[in-house]
Formats: structure tokens, sequence, C-alpha cells
């Protein structure tokens, strides 16, 4: 179902896409929400060093357009779980499209799994062939892209 968003600026698709996830923090909390961070405290974690208000207002923001959902934690009914909606979970080949850009054109960066340990974690290139890595070699659901 295509959405309106209030803040439109044009009928660009590109410039709509943008007024919903084109600011500095949005495109990482979707990420870490594709990572199944679920909890506040979690996003908090990312390596980025988001602030507490700017991250209220971010997963204020999906969840008011349609991105995210925001539910009561099974685990502790005096606090909320954010999860991804079928529309934001659309968004996964964009981001899986800006990691791969980004390990292919920006030098030191890096995918990480989340659950492997460090000596196991996975290069950029593979020295003996001198080939690329792909992100077909990724999980989204496993992994935290750093």
């Amino acid at each position: 179902m295509k959405k309106i968003s209030k803040d439109q600026r044009s009928s660009c698709p590109i410039a709509g896409a943008l007024d919903i996830v084109g600011d500095r923090w949005t495109l990482l909390v979707i990420r870490d929400m594709l990572s199944n961070k679920q909890r506040f405290d979690d996003f908090l974690k990312s390596p980025e060093g988001i602030a507490t208000n700017i991250l209220s207002q971010r997963l204020r923001w999906l969840v008011e357009n349609g991105l995210a959902e925001r539910k009561p934690d099974p685990m502790d009914g005096r606090k909320v779980i954010y999860s991804l909606t079928e529309r934001g979970k659309s968004l996964k080949p964009l981001i899986g499209t800006i990691a791969q850009w980004g390990l292919d054109t920006i030098a030191d960066v890096a995918m990480v799994p989340e659950h492997q340990e460090a000596e196991d974690t996975p290069q950029t290139t593979d020295e003996e062939t001198s080939s690329d890595l792909h992100l077909e070699h990724f999980d989204f659901n496993r992994i935290d892209l750093l």
C-alpha cells in the first residue's frame, strides 16, 4: 500500500523516499532492526553513538510513517519493543545496496557478523583471489553492519 508522507516535498519518488529515510540516523536504526534489535537500550549500543533524544525521535518517526511498530515488551510490560512492518522490511534491499556500495568504495569499512568471534570476522576482500566480498555472503537477520 502506498502511503503519502505529510512532509512530502514533491512527487519525485527519490525526494519522497528521502523525506522519510534520508536523514543521518533513520537507515541506521532500520539496519539495527534488521539485525533483530528491538529495545531502546539495544539501539543505543550501536557503534555510531546516537543520542537518546534523536533515537526517540527516529523511532517515533518510523512508527508514524508505517515503517515500524511499537508494542509492549513481553519480558517487561513497563517497556516497549520495536519491530519493522512489512513496509519497513521492504527497505532491506536498499540497505544491502548501500552497504555493498560502502564496501566497494570506502576504505576501512567491514560487515561484521554479530555472532562470530573477532578472529573469524570476514574482511572486505579475499587477498588470495582479490575478489570483492558480496552481500550474498551475509544473512541480514544475523549481522550488525558497521
